[in-house]
């Protein structure tokens, strides 16, 4: 079994909130990475998705000083979604 992983940054410019996230989150830069498994067996190279992750920061009742991170499985769509409505939102 063969995985690749790819990362990249989005930027939110206001509060948002994510399916899979029980609360808003700050505005700012989010890591997202997913991860895709090689299909076996065929004549040309093909992946199929195996997870999204989106790297959130952690409740702060269970981590006072901020710097603490949570790791969320999310949905590539809902991800588009949320950044199509904070697009469509004027600029702060």
């Amino acid at each position: 079994m063969t995985l690749r992983s790819t990362r990249k940054t989005v930027t939110f410019l206001h509060p948002f909130c994510l399916k899979g996230v029980d609360r808003a989150l700050p505005r700012g830069d989010y890591l997202v990475v997913t991860e895709e498994e090689l299909i076996e067996g065929l004549s040309f190279p093909a992946y199929h998705r195996v997870s999204t992750v989106i790297f959130v920061p952690a409740p702060s009742e269970s981590a006072p000083s901020g710097s603490a991170v949570e790791m969320v499985t999310i949905e590539p769509a809902d991800l588009a979604a949320a950044l199509e409505r904070d697009a469509a939102l004027p600029l702060p």
